[in-house]
């Protein structure tokens, strides 16, 4: 079980491991409790309750997300000692490797493929490695892990939401994966993720301020209706409002190709494709006006397409719309297998 606590909808899914497989048994969608005085809500176990009722999940073990407002995932040099020496190096001295301050936080470390020694050891002591930083603030993550035991969960993991979506890619599509350099886009509610890959590896990371809210807010505002009506006119797309949605598009698209930019100028190679993801790649339009400002291929994808469905006939009905709005939590839930 893995659950993507978002800024406005909680994504949960079960998957169960079969043979060389997985099957997805069930997925939640549900209004996610507003933050208090800069954590979680008091209301998060029982909210985690509902999550788990509908779900109907018979595990108690759960992996979590933290969004890019409570968490950050980056790459760094660092020296090559064993991973609890890395922790406790960051712990004590992140501005020197992160290039910001991070007191109180807690951190983790993955050693890539071209600095790990063989066989999984510790690399041998002198000269540098490059790791993928995972960091978030102690209290929050105490916070969750209290909420997540008061609901009666066992918390086995807490993921930055950034690394989800190159987990559930990598099964999703692992050709494209393998031997291609592609971006991924995730546009949340508040931000959008971009994550680009090469041949199997995570390059860069990064976030953008422009997400789901604005693009909401701003097509109510200009069209004088409520934020749930253009919520609904989002994934329609009139005519008429398509020209008001091109111009809301068009900083995000900017922020995207950006980000391509860097990469290639920093990299001296092209990205071929964009896979476009979260709630917001329901709309047709919108994956269309992106591709038009990003001059890519750009398309959306299914993070949970490569898997057997063992739904309710309710959930298998909807499950193809909703899909792209899973592609962080089915990565952490990968992840935990």
């Amino acid at each position: 079980m893995a659950i993507d606590l978002g800024s406005r909808v909680t994504k949960a899914v079960y998957i169960q491991q079969k043979g060389e497989g997985q099957e997805l048994l069930s997925y939640s969608m549900q209004d996610t409790p507003p933050p208090e005085k800069g954590s979680i809500s008091s209301k998060m176990p029982e909210h985690l309750k509902k999550v788990m009722q509908d779900l109907g999940a018979k595990t108690k073990q759960v992996a979590m997300t933290l969004g890019v407002s409570d968490s950050i995932l980056r790459h760094a040099d660092l020296p090559m000692i064993p991973v609890p020496d890395m922790r406790q190096m960051l712990k004590f001295n992140s501005k020197n490797y992160l290039q910001q301050d991070l007191p109180d936080h807690v951190f983790d470390c993955h050693l890539l493929a071209a600095g790990a020694a063989a066989g999984g050891e510790a690399p041998k002591a002198g000269g540098k490695c490059k790791v993928l930083i995972g960091a978030a603030k102690r209290q929050v993550v105490a916070d969750l892990e209290n909420a997540g035991k008061t609901a009666g969960l066992s918390v086995e993991m807490i993921v930055p939401g950034l690394a989800g979506p190159p987990n559930a890619f990598e099964r999703a599509q692992p050709e494209v994966f393998a031997k291609e350099i592609v971006a991924l886009a995730d546009v949340g509610y508040k931000n959008t993720t971009i994550s680009v890959l090469q041949g199997g590896e995570l390059m860069l990371t990064r976030v953008v301020g422009v997400g789901g809210e604005k693009l909401t807010g701003g097509l109510a505002e200009s069209l004088g209706i409520s934020y749930a009506e253009a919520e609904g006119m989002k994934l329609g797309m009139p005519e008429d409002v398509q020209m008001v949605m091109t111009t809301l598009l068009i900083p995000l698209g900017r922020e995207l190709r950006a980000s391509v930019d860097f990469f290639e100028h920093q990299y001296d190679k092209a990205v071929g494709q964009v896979f476009i993801s979260g709630g917001s790649a329901r709309s047709e339009f919108i994956v269309k006006t992106l591709k038009e400002e990003l001059m890519l291929e750009t398309k959306t994808w299914n993070p949970v397409g490569f898997m057997q469905l063992g739904l309710s006939p309710q959930k298998m009905g909807e499950i193809e719309q909703v899909a792209p709005q899973l592609a962080v939590v089915t990565g952490v839930a990968l992840s935990a297998f």
